[in-house]
């Protein structure tokens, strides 16, 4: 390993000039890696809903209704117009009114109240909509022309076409903030001010070429777009910091330049290694999730984190020994304390610590488990924002309307009328727009009109697009969906196909929940592997993973307790994340514990192993929370929001657990660490002599 860095050391204008070109080629790059904002794309093939809207685009052309629209001031003609106009925009794929519904040739008196008002009431008019998954946001804007300033519109289509629009914006607006108050941590908790630009140079090739590389995936989810850079920032920064402050520690020593850098990088090897590896194994383990936005987020994430490994351990030694002399003309003096105080804090507090400690692991554990859940993206933008208040704005006149529909082998008039009357029987059901309700059972289909028939018959199915009064997600929503699934499988076996946002979020959920537990138990036994090999201790990775996961289970059990509905897609993901993040502190403060314990007893070894990790975990902490803390405040995207959220409020917690409690177990389990990790040869008495 000496061999290998001393030659890099010795190519150092080489090495710059590989990576200057990776970055600029990624930066290129990353301009050609689409992004899908689509949850429903993410569910697994064989899914019974992904089955039924690929049947129906393949029979009928068009997928299930995903948008509503509404205008103001509209008479019967002006809106027949207006349908007719929006239905001639390519991307829009099936637009339905009144007209579809009813004969609205006679008085409207004729027609049925509740359809009526489905559609049409005090001059305000509502359309569905069916627009192109491949062409939804400049499909949404021509409608939104085409409708004028005072329309309103809903749906899964305008969630994503919003967040299609906003979260390239927002992320960018993320970054500039981030980026500086990230430089002016670093400045604070660093004794060079040239030293944070080593780090940013450093970590921001890093992100340049995770984001170019990613083209070789073709696309990505938003989740992953919008955080992964935050993420990467603010996940490896301590790498580079483990690095430099065991440099500059060699160096003051009066060691030479590239011999400290050579020993510097053979003593925070393993660490770096270490806390690289249990992170990437974090995120690795997203991409045994059958909802493939898992997948899709663990590999960028797992390969972003090897890259800032690659960079910190090649590129950063090469770039600290180009410009030493400028680290030291920028010196100053420590802006931060060192934690002597704090130290003798936490070792007098240790006992009433590690008893709360023992008293929230419990209830925080039950609690994280029992929260409410959202699991798809009907509502995922929140108060304040336009997309909300339109939504409401629909609702208001028109109700809630939450369409799905129902395929059934063509043929069998009488089969289909038996089950549209069970349909009408499901107390949320407002209304059933199919080939029976609209012509009868007795009427051959050719004596519809063209447009007509296609919309509700196929070369071998028959359709009924059934709109119920809930929310798209709901248990309302869940329980229609199970009695559509059930009057389906009654009456045609299983030859039925259901589509619809909510039989999508419905199998979302059921998809998502079996992926908790595998993700977990992967996560934790692969990194308890990995500080097992690591650490070369039995106990050390038990007490890790048992401090960084309550720090888990209280993170998430803070929705429980306030009573928040909480995404769960976030909850899935944040277990990774804070896992494969922030074990990185308790790494950190067992490996110096045990260092220290050579030379100290234990609780001398406990003071210092605080004093000379708290600074490290306290920047790289901070830095996380600040990447979470910026997603959650910016972002207008409810996933986004809720994920940055968990992420500063875990690196917070994680944080203060691993410096508060971690000191009291390693204290009291020292015997077990002694019995149990190999090669250990602790001080005995007073201070060993090295």
């Amino acid at each position: 390993m000496e061999r290998f860095f001393r030659a890099i050391l010795s190519h150092k204008k080489t090495v710059v000039l590989i990576f200057a070109a990776c970055a600029v080629l990624g930066a290129i790059l990353s301009t050609g890696v689409k992004v899908n904002y689509t949850f429903a794309d993410y569910l697994p093939e064989d899914t019974p809903s992904t089955i039924a809207l690929k049947t129906m685009n393949e029979e009928f052309g068009s997928g299930a209704p995903n948008a509503r629209l509404t205008v103001q001031d509209v008479s019967i003609p002006e809106a027949l117009a207006l349908k007719k106009k929006i239905a001639e925009i390519e991307g829009v794929r099936d637009i339905a009114w009144l007209d579809d519904a009813a004969d609205i040739n006679g008085p409207l008196e004729l027609i049925e109240q509740k359809t009526l008002d489905e559609y049409y009431k005090g001059r305000k008019a509502c359309f569905t909509l069916t627009i192109a998954s491949d062409k939804i946001l400049e499909t949404y804007n021509q409608v939104r022309e085409a409708a004028g300033e005072d329309a309103a519109m809903a749906g899964a289509a305008v969630n994503t076409a919003v967040a299609t629009a906003t979260t390239g914006i927002e992320v960018g607006k993320i970054m500039m903030l981030v980026i500086p108050l990230c430089f002016i941590i670093l400045l604070l908790t660093t004794t060079s001010w040239f030293e944070p630009v080593l780090f940013m140079v450093t970590i921001g090739i890093a992100i340049l070429i995770n984001l170019g590389t990613n083209l070789f995936f073709g696309e990505i989810s938003f989740v992953t777009k919008a955080a992964c850079s935050i993420l990467q920032l603010a996940v490896s920064m301590d790498y580079s910091i483990f690095l430099l402050h065991r440099f500059s520690g060699y160096r003051a020593e009066g060691m030479p330049v590239q011999d400290a850098m050579i020993k510097a990088i053979r003593k925070s090897f393993f660490t770096i290694a270490a806390s690289g590896l249990t992170t990437v194994i974090g995120f690795a383990a997203l991409i045994l999730m059958e909802f493939r936005i898992g997948p899709d987020m663990g590999t960028v994430m797992a390969k972003a984190i090897a890259l800032s490994m690659i960079s910190v351990l090649v590129l950063l030694p090469v770039l600290a020994l180009m410009s030493y002399r400028l680290i030291d003309k920028t010196q100053h003096r420590p802006l931060m304390p060192k934690f002597q105080g704090f130290a003798k804090f936490v070792n007098k507090i240790r006992v009433p610590a590690l008893i709360l400690f023992l008293l929230i692991m419990i209830p925080a554990f039950l609690a994280q488990s029992s929260n409410d859940f959202r699991y798809g993206a009907g509502e995922i933008f929140r108060q304040g924002t336009e997309t909300y208040a339109e939504r409401v704005q629909v609702e208001k006149d028109f109700g809630r309307a939450n369409q799905l529909v129902i395929m059934v082998p063509k043929g069998d008039t009488a089969k289909e009328k038996e089950l549209s009357n069970d349909i009408h029987q499901i107390p949320q059901v407002t209304g059933v727009l199919s080939f029976v309700d609209a012509a009868g059972p007795q009427v051959p289909p050719a004596y519809l009109d063209e447009n007509t028939r296609s919309k509700l018959i196929s070369d071998h199915y028959s359709r009924m697009v059934v709109t119920v009064s809930t929310n798209q997600e709901s248990r309302d929503a869940f329980t229609v969906v199970e009695k559509l699934r059930q009057l389906g499988k009654k009456y045609y076996g299983s030859k039925y196909l259901l589509a619809g946002e909510s039989a999508t979020t419905y199998d979302m959920r059921d998809v998502t929940t079996r992926d908790m537990e595998r993700v977990n138990f992967i996560a934790i036994g692969a990194i308890f592997l990995i500080l097992l090999l690591t650490m070369r201790s039995v106990i050390i990775p038990v007490i890790l993973v048992l401090v960084i996961e309550t720090s888990i289970w209280i993170n998430l059990s803070v929705p429980y307790f306030s009573g928040e509905q909480l995404q769960y897609i976030a909850y899935l993901i944040i277990s990774a994340i804070q896992l494969g993040a922030t074990v990185d502190y308790a790494i950190l403060m067992a490996s110096r514990y045990i260092e220290e314990r050579q030379l100290y007893p234990r609780k001398q070894a406990v003071l210092q192993a605080v004093q000379n990790t708290a600074l490290s975990i306290l920047t790289s902490a901070s830095i996380l929370t600040l990447g979470g803390g910026m997603l959650g405040a910016i972002s207008t995207n409810g996933v986004l929001i809720e994920l940055g959220t968990l992420v500063a409020r875990g690196a917070v917690l994680s944080a203060a657990l691993v410096l508060l409690v971690l000191p009291a177990v390693l204290y009291l389990s020292d015997n077990l660490i002694s019995r149990l990790t190999l090669k250990t040869d602790f001080a005995q008495g007073g201070k060993k002599h090295a």
